[in-house]
């Protein structure tokens, strides 16, 4: 007989988005992302940091003050590193599993590259211009659907030590 309790799809993609997060080096949100195709492969994963060769030491990671002296202008989202991590691979018909619902910004980059669903956690900055607006760009596409995601798990532990070695 099968064992019972494992991973929907839905959790095992999204699990992957919040280890992705940890990578992250900004001391206050932490977001990653998964790109799944039809046939649920992973064909890209991305968390929020720095652009290539940008150092996380030498940029700001402030929330406020001056613009220039801010994490805003630095920062690549979770959504835009996973559709560039996936770059060779054709994204049409594809899921995206986010901790937070994206952003306007990503959301224009989330349509454009045919990823046709959004799944997501958490929505806590939905009263955000940029989420709204990301939800009337989404409304208006015809080819991509979003939905938060439902699950009875409240957490995930990962083992480092194989069962029965220690």
């Amino acid at each position: 007989m099968k064992r019972q309790n494992y991973l929907s799809w839905d959790e095992y993609f999204m699990a992957v988005a919040l280890l992705s997060a940890q990578r992250s080096k900004d001391p206050n949100t932490q977001v990653g992302a998964c790109v799944a195709n039809d046939q649920n492969k992973i064909v890209g994963v991305g968390y929020n940091g720095f652009p290539w060769g940008c150092s996380d030491d030498e940029l700001p990671w402030d929330r406020e003050g001056a613009y220039l002296d801010t994490k805003y202008p630095y920062v690549c989202h979770a959504e835009l590193n996973a559709v560039l991590n996936a770059i060779t691979t054709d994204l049409r018909r594809c899921r995206i599993y986010v901790g937070l619902f994206p952003c306007n910004e990503c959301t224009k980059v989330i349509i454009q590259s045919g990823i046709s669903e959004i799944i997501y956690l958490s929505d806590k900055y939905r009263e955000t211009d940029q989420v709204k607006a990301a939800r009337i760009m989404l409304d208006k596409s015809p080819n991509i659907t979003y939905r938060q995601m439902q699950t009875s798990l409240e957490f995930l532990t990962v083992h480092f030590v194989p069962p029965g070695e220690k």
